[in-house]
C-alpha cells in the first residue's frame, strides 16, 4: 500500500456506542476507509496511528512522462475520481497494478498504432479505455469471488477477459445442481447397495448390477462405458463410503477451469488449467429442470433472442428439459464444436428416473492445460438430443444448428453456414421448392440434428 502524500482530508463526524453490535452491510476494506476519511484509529479493523495515512490505489488513470520521470494519475480506494492526484513512480508500491497496467497500455497500441512503446502523453481516448479496462477487471475479479464462494465443487474457477470491455454477464446465477421447476418432484432412491469393495467384490453388481447395467469405472476413475450407456452411481442409502470408486461424478467438478472471452467473436468460453485425461469426468450439464411444454414455450423466446441453453432430457422420453439460462453452473459457459473433447453420458445417483437423468461431460481424450472444453450441442448421449442453436452473443455460445424441434425448416443460407463448419465436402445443390433433401451429402447433417429436416429456397 503506497503512501499517499499531501491529500486533503475531509473529517467525517462519528459516533462510537459501547457494547454495542449490529449487522453491517460494508465490507472490511470500506470500514477501513471510513476510519482514513475520519482520522480514526480502529485496532479492531488493523487501523492504528501508523498506518492510518497508508492510501490503496484502486486503479491507474493516466500516463505521462516528464524529463524522464514516470507520473500516474491514481484511483485511490475510498476517494471520489475529483480526488485522484499524479504521483511519481517512486511513490507508488502497487508492483502488480503496475504491471498491467502497462500490459493494456501496450496492448492496446498495439491494436491501434502497430507500436507498443508508449508516448510522453496519452490521448484522452487511450487513457478513457485504460480506466474502462481497470474498472473491467475489478468487476471481473468480484464476479469469480462470487463464483468461488457459491461452487461447492474442489476446482476453482478463474475469470479472463483480454479481448473486450465486456464484463461479467447479466442475469446469470451460479448453482451446483439441478434447480427444481414448477411441478417436478425428485424421487431419492431407497435402497441402496451393501458391498464391501464396489470395484472388486461387487454385491449383486453393486448399484449398477442392481438396474442391470455395467460398473462404469475403472480404478482410476476413468469411465469405461461406451457412449450411449447409462451409469449408475452409488447412492446416499448405499453402505460404501466417500472414497468408493462408484462415486464420481456426484464428488463434483475436480480440475481448476477458466472462463476466458474467446477472440474469434464467440463470446464466453471455458479452458481448463489443468491436463485432464481421457475418459476422466469433467463437469454436469446443470441447470433448471422444466417440463417439455415450458421448454417450448422458453424456446421460441430464446429463438427469437438467437440464444437457447435448453438440453432435452430424453434418454427413455421427452418429458423434461435442463434450462441452463439464468441457473447453472460453468457448463453454462462451454461452446460448441463439431470435434469436441467432451462426451454426455446420462448418470443415475440419488434419483432413479430414466427420465430424470443428470447429464455429466466426460473428456474424448487428453486434454491439456490451456485448451478449450467444447461438446457437441447435438451429441447423441443415449437418448439425450443435446442443446438447440442460435448465437449465443450475450453470454457466449456459438451453435451451427438450429434448435431441435420435432420439424426444422431450414433456408439456403443457413444450410449453408451448418455445412460449411460440419460438413465442408457437402454438395451445394439445393432443390427450389419444399422437398425432404434426398442428396447422400445431407445425411450426416440429417444424424446430427437427429431430426427431419425440410429446405426451403
Amino acid at each position: 500500500i503506497p503512501l499517499r502524500p499531501s491529500v486533503h482530508q475531509k473529517p467525517l463526524g462519528s459516533l462510537l456506542l459501547q457494547g454495542c453490535s449490529v449487522c453491517c452491510k460494508s465490507s472490511w476494506n470500506q470500514l477501513q476507509d471510513l476510519c482514513r476519511l475520519a482520522k480514526l484509529s480502529c485496532p479492531a479493523l488493523g487501523i492504528s496511528k501508523r498506518n492510518l495515512y497508508d492510501f490503496e490505489v484502486e486503479y491507474l488513470c493516466d500516463y505521462k512522462k516528464i524529463r524522464e520521470q514516470e507520473y500516474y494519475l491514481v484511483k485511490w480506494r475510498g476517494y471520489p475520481d475529483s480526488e485522484s492526484t499524479w504521483e511519481p513512480r517512486q511513490n507508488l508500491k502497487c508492483v502488480r497494478i503496475l504491471k498491467q497496467f502497462h500490459k493494456d497500455l501496450e496492448r492496446e497500441l498495439l491494436r491501434r498504432h502497430h507500436r507498443s512503446k508508449p508516448p510522453r502523453h496519452l490521448d484522452p481516448s487511450l487513457a478513457n479505455y485504460l480506466v474502462q479496462k481497470a474498472k473491467q477487471r475489478r468487476a471481473l475479479r468480484r464476479w469469480e469471488q462470487e463464483l468461488n464462494a457459491k461452487r461447492s465443487h474442489l476446482g476453482r474457477i478463474t475469470v479472463e477477459n483480454e479481448v473486450d470491455l465486456d464484463g461479467p454477464p447479466r442475469a446469470f446465477v451460479y448453482i451446483n445442481e439441478y434447480r427444481v421447476g414448477e411441478g417436478i418432484t425428485l424421487n431419492q432412491v431407497a435402497v441402496g447397495c451393501e458391498c464391501q469393495d464396489c470395484l472388486w467384490a461387487p454385491a449383486g453388481g453393486c448399484c449398477p448390477g442392481a438396474s442391470l447395467h455395467k460398473f462404469a469405472y475403472n480404478d482410476q476413475g476413468q469411465v469405461r462405458l461406451r457412449a450411449g450407456l447409462p451409469i449408475y452411481e452409488c447412492n446416499s442409502r448405499c453402505r460404501c463410503g466417500y472414497d468408493c470408486p462408484n462415486r464420481v461424478v456426484q464428488k463434483g467438478i475436480r480440475y481448476d477451469l477458466c472462463i476466458f472471452r474467446t477472440d474469434d467473436g464467440r463470446g464466453w468460453g471455458v479452458r481448463t488449467l489443468e491436463k485432464i485425461r481421457k475418459n476422466s469426468f469433467v463437469m454436469e450439464y446443470v441447470g433448471e429442470i422444466i417440463t417439455s411444454e415450458e421448454a417450448e414455450r422458453r424456446g421460441q423466446i430464446y429463438d427469437r433472442q438467437g440464444a437457447t441453453y435448453l438440453f432435452d432430457l430424453d434418454y427413455v422420453e421427452d418429458v423434461y428439459t435442463v434450462d441452463a439460462a439464468y441457473y447453472g453452473n460453468i457448463s453454462h459457459f462451454v461452446n460448441h464444436s463439431c470435434d469436441p473433447n467432451l462426451q454426455v453420458y446420462n448418470v443415475f445417483i440419488d434419483n432413479l428416473d430414466e427420465r430424470l437423468p443428470r447429464i455429466a461431460f466426460f473428456a474424448t481424450r487428453t486434454i491439456r492445460a490451456g485448451e478449450e472444453l467444447t461438446f457437441d450441442y447435438n451429441m447423441q448421449g443415449g437418448g439425450g438430443r443435446g442443446l438447440g442453436a442460435g448465437t449465443h452473443n450475450d453470454m457466449g455460445h456459438e451453435d451451427p444448428s438450429p434448435r431441435s424441434f420435432k420439424m426444422l425448416f431450414l433456408t439456403p443460407s443457413l444450410l449453408s453456414g451448418l455445412l460449411d463448419s460440419c460438413l465442408p465436402f457437402a454438395d451445394p445443390f439445393i432443390p427450389n421448392h419444399w422437398t425432404p433433401s434426398p442428396r447422400p451429402s445431407y445425411q450426416l447433417l440429417l444424424r446430427l440434428l437427429g431430426e427431419d429436416v425440410w429446405l426451403k429456397s
